[in-house]
């Protein structure tokens, strides 16, 4: 029996130890698998966002959120001294009809807020973009007589901001920029126009802010390529001064200012040129034969509606001005010129008709005059020769004959009278007339100088001078 009992003991502490071995064994493996999955999450999870958590380190640099930036820097002290400088990109268009310019430009200011200061053992600067600005202060310079303006946005806003660690800024933006300008067009085309880009502040006074050009006339640069169709960039300067408004009270106000000259060459080709043409065109008429008036009529009128098109399509393109420009002097003049060569054909055309008409009275007097000697021939011939329908044979025919008053002859002898009597009875009319009026109707052949008026002859030198001379003052003038 004490063997069976202590049997039992035995066996019942080997089960006790078999079981607590087995527990043991579960809470290691348990224990094992937690510290894997532990250590398979710490690895598989993702890094942190670095770009996180360096905004949160630069915002706190900035003290951004410790400031209130809508507030100028040192405010309720002296004026802020903010410089700027530009580099004019391109001038892109010059409108004479709206008086306005486009350029597209850099615009770049320069401040200290030392608001915005930070520590830094590099003493390196720190370059956001546009989304910066929005929580800083920045000058409010505006563009003084802007039509249209924008900041370009692509493919991001072109904005950038620069901060020093000892709190200098660098604010730079893009801009496009159309603005009015004064144009004088009294010397147009031969003119040179001088237009300026005003920047100004538009809420802080002189006493708050002090905008000045940070390198005097150095803080303006252009790019070499900037090229116009119509005008020649002579020059770049910088200006400033103090505009007052009575309301708000004095504000500095700088000035970019730029020359442009005129190119004449096109104008030379579309107007001068073709204007000039069509006033020696008006001269042919003094060659033509007066009594050709259908030829010299067309041709007038013809250089009249030309001067007119030219006129109309100059000013199409121009400011409705008040005042005369010097194209429109020359084009003007030009058409006065064409125009009296029309009125000098109707002058020669009237003139001649009454010389005409004074003519033929006095060949009809003179004919009704040697009228009697005509009594052996019919009345009917008479006339017909006398008005000059007969040919060159019959008046050359007429030589021989002498101015002997014809005499009355016998009924019965009637029949011996030649044939070349009535030729002799025009050539005893014709011989009251002037010996001038029969050397004319026997040189016929030279018609163009036989009807050549004494207004055409003078025409001729009087209307080339006069031009020449018109133009000589004119680019003596105006060049």
């Amino acid at each position: 029996m004490p063997y069976l009992s202590g049997a039992a003991v035995l066996l019942l502490c080997l089960v006790v130890s078999g079981e607590c071995w087995k527990h043991g064994h579960r809470v290691r493996r348990w224990t094992g698998t937690a510290e894997t999955q532990k250590h398979s999450t710490s690895v598989a999870k993702k890094p942190p966002d670095v770009t996180k958590s360096r905004k949160t380190k630069t915002e706190h640099l900035l003290k951004v959120d410790d400031h209130d930036f809508t507030m100028r820097p040192a405010f309720g002290g002296p004026a802020i001294p903010v410089g700027v400088d530009v580099q004019v990109e391109s001038l892109d268009s010059i409108s004479e009809v709206d008086m306005d310019f486009t350029m597209t430009l850099y615009l770049r200011h320069y401040w200290k807020d030392e608001r915005l200061s930070f520590s830094s053992s590099t003493n390196k600067s720190m370059t956001f973009d546009g989304r910066l600005v929005k929580k800083i202060w920045v000058p409010d310079v505006f563009f003084v007589h802007s039509k249209r303006s924008f900041i370009h946005d692509t493919t991001t806003d072109n904005i950038m901001l620069r901060v020093f660690p000892d709190g200098h800024v660098l604010y730079s933006l893009r801009v496009t920029v159309t603005a009015a300008c004064n144009m004088d067009f009294s010397r147009f085309p031969l003119d040179s126009q001088t237009c300026s880009l005003e920047l100004e502040s538009y809420a802080y006074t002189d006493e708050d802010l002090m905008l000045y050009w940070k390198s005097g006339d150095e803080s303006l640069s252009t790019d070499d390529r900037i090229s116009l169709s119509q005008f020649l960039i002579q020059k770049f300067h910088t200006t400033s001064r103090l505009a007052f408004y009575s309301s708000t009270g004095w504000y500095n106000r700088l000035y970019i200012n730029f020359t442009l000259r005129r190119h004449i060459f096109f104008f030379l080709l579309q107007t001068y040129f073709p204007a000039t043409l069509m006033v020696m065109l008006s001269w042919v008429s003094f060659w033509i034969d007066r009594r050709a008036v259908p030829a010299r009529v067309s041709l007038g009128i013809t250089t009249v509606l030309t001067m007119s098109t030219i006129i109309t399509g100059v000013n199409a393109s121009m400011p409705r001005v008040s005042y005369i420009k010097a194209v429109d002097i020359y084009l003007w003049v030009s058409f006065v010129f064409v125009f009296l060569s029309v009125l000098e054909y109707a002058a020669v055309n009237y003139l001649s008709t009454v010389q005409d008409r004074r003519e033929r009275k006095m060949r009809e007097r003179a004919r009704s005059q040697s009228l009697p000697c005509t009594c052996s021939i019919s009345h009917t011939r008479t006339m017909t020769m006398m008005d000059g329908t007969y040919s060159e044979a019959d008046t050359n025919s007429l030589a021989g004959y002498t101015e002997e008053p014809m005499v009355q002859e016998e009924p019965d002898e009637k029949h011996h009278v030649p044939e070349k009597s009535e030729h002799m009875v025009v050539h005893l009319s014709m011989s009251s007339e002037s010996a001038g009026i029969k050397k004319r109707k026997s040189l016929r052949a030279l018609s163009i100088i036989q009807n050549t008026h004494a207004i055409d002859k003078y025409s001729r030198m009087i209307f080339p001078g006069s031009y020449i001379f018109f133009n000589l003052i004119y680019w003596s003038v105006y060049c």
